[in-house]
């Protein structure tokens, strides 16, 4: 990793580091290419990451968590990252996917918590709609009570983990229209009348399946609410800050496989007689690089010290989401740049890194989203 001192709070979280590189260096790094290219999600890869720890970490031992805080948590998305952006991003998305259970649910749901931290199963979060991404508010997904169950109707859209998770957290309308009439279930997947859809065919990220899912009466038992009636909405934005900066992570870790890479290359081959490197035009080109990465780094790590001392972090988790993916965005763009054509070919990764910095900027609230959420605390 650009040989960068890391400061950690503990001796343990140097190691559980070493671990996540040990485990990113022999098991990510060497399939990602292959899996990106067929399309094909990576069970057995992360169920390893799971029976490493990884999937629980930010959680308290009690609960079959690591009791990690989110400063070193994310250190560890970052260095999955650097290794393989959809397997990042698949630690991210289930461990926001527990953050409603363990947050808001009683006794009877905290029971399922250590099997969902344990590492075997996996987890999705359905809140996008297909009309609504950005209004979250808006949508039209309903459960109406039956007897002691609820019947689900409705479509998700973008759903990462789509047709593959273990566990489906479901934003739907429970109340009137707005906020204050949305609540949150939680679904086994083998549920009849949930319908996972084909995948999407996206620009990067394709080992990670995002699909629309379907609820055509899908009976959830009623003790399967997270919270209160009418929760759903506070719930999910709650779980979104968290999940913010677990994208602001993967965008770091991203970013810097893609200099990593570009400084290699740059070293490696030569133009008018002597290393490319040598050219002020890309020497500062890298400079800048690896100033706005330090920069994103420092951001989503201040934010996370935040959260971890239970202090206000909204904002600075927007922030830390907002710069780091943008960042992510322009570094890969001159990663591809300092290969030149070599750089737009499948021969070098550079070319899916930019690719992938592409989605960071969209999913768990937009980068405009992030600037209204900004600016709304000012």
């Amino acid at each position: 990793m650009g040989g960068m001192e890391r400061l950690l709070p503990t001796d343990d979280a140097y190691e559980l580091l070493g671990l996540a590189a040990e485990i990113a260096d022999g098991e990510l790094a060497p399939r990602a290419a292959d899996f990106e290219a067929r399309g094909e999600f990576p069970r057995e890869v992360v169920r390893t990451l799971g029976r490493a720890g990884l999937l629980g970490l930010p959680y308290p031992e009690e609960h079959g968590g690591a009791a990690q805080p989110y400063e070193v948590y994310l250190q560890v998305i970052e260095v999955l990252a650097s290794r393989w952006l959809a397997v990042a991003e698949a630690v991210s998305v289930h461990t926001l996917s527990c953050y409603p259970v363990y947050a808001h649910g009683g006794e009877q749901l905290r029971k399922l918590l250590p099997d969902m931290l344990g590492g075997e199963l996996l987890g999705a979060y359905c809140l996008s709609e297909p009309q609504g991404g950005s209004d979250a508010a808006a949508l039209t997904t309903r459960a109406s009570r039956d007897g002691d169950s609820f019947m689900v109707t409705g479509t998700k859209a973008w759903i990462t983990h789509a047709g593959q998770a273990d566990f489906y957290n479901i934003f739907c309308r429970t109340g009137g229209p707005g906020a204050h009439g949305i609540s949150c279930l939680l679904a086994d997947a083998a549920t009849p009348g949930i319908l996972p859809q084909a995948s999407e065919k996206t620009m990067g990220l394709r080992s990670s399946p995002v699909a629309q899912i379907v609820f055509d009466d899908a009976r959830i038992p009623a003790d399967r609410l997270v919270g209160e009636l009418g929760d759903g909405f506070k719930i999910a934005m709650e779980a979104l800050d968290s999940g913010r900066l677990g994208i602001a992570a993967c965008a770091v870790g991203l970013a810097q496989a893609a200099l990593d890479y570009a400084v290699g290359y740059a070293r490696e081959r030569s133009q008018f007689g002597k290393s490319i490197l040598e050219f002020q035009g890309l020497r500062f080109m890298l400079a800048d690089a690896a100033t706005g990465i330090a920069a994103a780094r420092a951001l989503t790590l201040a934010a996370a010290r935040l959260r971890d001392a239970g202090r206000p972090y909204s904002a600075e988790a927007a922030k830390a989401k907002l710069f780091a993916t943008d960042m992510a965005m322009r570094v890969t763009t001159d990663a591809v740049q300092v290969l030149g054509g070599y750089g737009y070919v499948q021969d070098h990764p550079v070319e899916r890194y930019m690719r992938e910095a592409k989605v960071l900027q969209i999913v768990e609230g937009t980068n405009q989203i992030q600037r209204l959420v900004i600016s709304r605390h000012l």
